[in-house]
């Protein structure tokens, strides 16, 4: 019983040993983009973001004017 107990704990070490240096491998061949590309899609993120945030606030509005007009 305790050698069992034993092999499970070293090879659960193990297994979490082997996925981290799985993990670090995998980071090496990883590129990351550069800091310009990273800034310029966040502009367009934000940006598109707020167009759409926009659009649906239009809609919102004449959406509640209108039921006020003609449902209330």
């Amino acid at each position: 019983m305790a050698t069992t107990m034993k092999n499970t704990i070293v090879n659960t070490v193990g297994g979490t040993m082997a996925f981290f240096r799985d993990v670090r491998s995998e980071l090496k061949k990883t590129s990351f983009p550069s800091r310009r590309l990273t800034t310029q899609n966040t502009i367009i993120v934000i940006a598109f973001s707020l167009a759409v945030g926009a659009f649906l606030g239009g809609l919102d509005i004449l959406f509640s004017y209108l039921l006020a007009q003609y449902v209330f």
